[in-house]
């Protein structure tokens, strides 16, 4: 197996942000504007390909969306390891 490629072997964060705003009819935009987070790093952070996210981005998705971290991030393990 090539050590470069390890997305199927690693365990992986899922970012649920896409649930969240519909649950809560609100759009990428107002979120954006909620946060004061540009659209291009929270379609970023939306579609899992981010390395990081600061503490103090996260709590302000959370008030925005009147939720929890655990509600954005879900660990997803990989059990072929």
């Amino acid at each position: 197996m090539d050590e470069n490629n390890n997305e199927s072997t690693e365990d992986t964060i899922k970012v649920n942000i896409d649930l969240l705003l519909v649950q809560r009819q609100m759009s990428l935009t107002q979120l954006s504007e909620k946060v004061g987070v540009t659209m291009a790093n929270l379609s970023i952070l939306k579609r899992g390909k981010a390395k990081a996210i600061r503490f103090s981005t996260l709590i302000a998705i959370c008030k925005a969306l009147g939720c929890q971290p655990g509600d954005i991030l879900e660990l997803q393990q990989n059990d072929n390891v």
